[in-house]
């Protein structure tokens, strides 16, 4: 009887902290818990929009750089005219050749308009005489001249002018913009 009392008093303050933590405690720590998930959600979708950020800003920073570029390729390498895309290869190309110790036998240029395009092509056919690393030497200066000239073909065969020297047809192209503003 004596310890009834003590234990009906300890029995109620248990049950009162049972009905504290139900009521007040764990509800105030699931607010918590959701509280931080809400708040690791919102970071997370913080990064993804930084990163959504930097890539737009990078693709925009890209396509003005590439503008940029595109700009002073038209200006600085690409020739104007026609003209001037003659004067970039007519001498040009057989100096470079001379220079290779290759025979230049002729050349002929053509214009090619191509459709829808503000560039025009100016198709090149060289053919040009020597030894195989006078040759070489030739489309290694073309490849690394100042001039915008693509190689489209190489053509080789033995020259039957020379014994022991090729004969090489080269069929190359330039480009120029079109004169119209």
């Amino acid at each position: 009887q004596e310890h009834r009392r003590t234990l009906i008093v300890l029995g109620v303050l248990v049950l009162v902290n049972v009905i504290v933590y139900a009521t007040v405690v764990y509800p105030l720590s699931q607010g918590v818990a959701n509280s931080e998930q809400r708040d690791r959600a919102a970071d997370q979708a913080l990064a993804l929009a930084r990163a959504e950020h930097e890539q737009a800003t990078g693709t925009l920073t890209g396509k003005a750089r590439a503008t940029t570029e595109l700009a002073t390729f038209y200006q600085d390498v690409l020739p104007s005219s026609l003209a001037g895309a003659r004067r970039l290869t007519h001498l040009r190309l057989p100096q470079m050749a001379r220079e290779a110790n290759l025979r230049f036998d002729r050349s002929a240029y053509e214009p090619v308009d191509e459709r829808d395009s503000t560039l025009h092509r100016l198709r090149i056919e060289m053919n040009l005489g020597g030894s195989y690393d006078a040759i070489r030497e030739f489309i290694h200066q073309l490849e690394t001249s100042p001039e915008f000239v693509v190689i489209d073909n190489i053509s080789l065969s033995e020259d039957g002018v020379d014994g022991g020297t090729l004969a090489v047809t080269l069929q190359m192209s330039t480009y120029y913009r079109d004169e119209a503003p």
